[in-house]
C-alpha cells in the first residue's frame, strides 16, 4: 500500500488564519505522527468572498472584539474577483500594522510587518507560514493553471473570465455565466470560450474534483463541511472530523504552536 497522503481543505481565511483552520492543521499533523505519510492543504483560493478573510481578534485593552479584514482595490474585485485575484489598496497594511500592537503580541506583529504582496491569497498564505503553521505541510493551490488542468470535467462550476478589466468568478447556470447578486439575480457575463484553466469547481463538485488531482487517503473536515461533503463522489477516502477547538470562529493569533 502507498503512503497515507492527510488532506485538509480551506480558502484563505483571515489575515491570521481562524481558530478552526489551526484546528485542521493540528489534526492532520496528529494523523501524521500515527501513521505516517504526508499532509496537504488543499487551497481553495479560487473562491471569491471576501468575508472569508475577515480575522476577529480581542482588544488587550478594552476586552472588546475587533474585525480586521483586507481592503481592496475596488469594488468589483470586493464582490466578484476570486481571491487570489483580489489586490490590496495601498496604505492598508500600514494602517493595519498600527493597530495590531493592541491585538497581538509583537512577534506576530512583526511576521505581519514582513509579508511583502498586494495578493489577498498570497498575504495569507506568506503569513500563515511566518507564524510556523505550514511546516511541513504541501500546498496544493485551486487556482494553478497545472492543478486545473490535471482535475477531471465537472458540470457545475465557476470561471474566471474578464468583466470591467478585471477577473471575476462567474457561475455557470443554464448555459449562461453570471455573477450572483443575491435575492436569486445575476449579472450576465459573457464568456467567449471556457478553457480547463479557467475552471473551478463548485461546493458541491469541490471534493471530487480536488481528490481527482490529489488522491488522499484520509480527509480532516470542518464541524460543518462534514455534513454537507458528498461522501459518496470519494469512497476510498477516511473523512476524519477536525479535532475539537474553542472559539472556532476567532482568529488564532499565537507564536507557539500546541501541535
Amino acid at each position: 500500500m502507498s503512503d497515507p497522503v492527510i488532506c485538509f481543505g480551506q480558502q484563505p481565511c483571515g489575515i491570521f488564519p481562524n481558530r478552526f483552520l489551526f484546528a485542521k492543521i493540528k489534526t492532520a499533523k496528529r494523523l501524521q505522527r500515527e501513521m505516517g505519510g504526508k499532509v496537504v492543504f488543499f487551497v481553495h483560493d479560487s473562491d471569491h468572498d471576501h468575508r472569508e478573510t475577515c480575522a476577529s481578534l480581542v482588544n488587550r485593552h478594552t476586552g472588546k472584539t475587533e474585525r480586521l479584514n483586507f481592503e481592496v482595490s475596488n469594488k468589483i474585485q470586493k464582490l466578484y474577483s476570486p481571491l487570489y485575484c483580489k489586490t490590496i489598496k495601498s496604505g492598508w497594511k500600514d494602517k493595519t500594522k498600527r493597530c495590531l500592537p493592541n491585538l497581538v503580541d509583537r512577534e506576530l506583529v512583526y511576521a505581519f510587518a514582513s509579508v511583502e504582496t498586494d495578493n489577498v491569497a498570497d498575504f495569507c498564505l506568506d503569513l500563515y507560514k511566518r507564524m510556523g503553521l505550514l511546516e511541513g505541510v504541501e500546498l496544493q493551490r485551486s487556482s494553478d493553471p497545472r492543478f486545473r488542468e490535471a482535475a477531471i470535467d465537472i458540470d457545475d462550476y465557476f470561471v474566471d473570465t474578464a468583466y470591467k478589466g478585471e477577473i471575476v468568478r462567474a457561475r455557470y447556470r443554464d448555459g449562461k455565466y453570471g455573477l450572483f447578486k443575491g435575492g436569486g439575480r445575476y449579472i450576465d457575463v459573457e464568456v467567449v470560450e471556457v478553457t480547463k484553466k479557467m475552471i473551478s469547481p463548485t461546493r458541491d463538485t469541490r471534493l471530487k474534483w480536488m481528490q481527482s488531482v490529489i488522491r488522499c487517503t484520509h480527509y480532516v473536515a470542518g464541524a460543518g463541511e462534514i455534513q454537507y461533503l458528498n461522501q459518496s463522489d470519494a469512497p476510498e477516502i477516511e473523512f476524519v472530523k477536525r479535532d475539537y477547538i474553542e472559539n472556532s470562529g476567532d482568529a488564532y493569533a499565537e507564536c507557539r504552536h500546541d501541535w
